[in-house]
């Protein structure tokens, strides 16, 4: 794994959580923050598979 993916896995993660408090406290802002934060930490994690893939072929 690189720094990306590993990067992006926690913003991952740390969205969900923020989305979860989010409806627990009825904040429908954290929980569209939540929500975006996942979609980046997704983008993220893909970015680092590609790097991962380049970084492979150049091996």
């Amino acid at each position: 794994m690189n720094k990306d993916q590993i990067k992006g896995q926690a913003k991952n993660v740390g969205g969900k959580i923020q989305q979860k408090v989010g409806e627990a406290v009825g904040s429908r802002q954290q929980q569209r923050e939540g929500l975006s934060n996942q979609a980046e930490g997704k983008v993220q994690e893909k970015v680092g598979d590609v790097k991962d893939i380049v970084n492979k072929g150049n091996r």
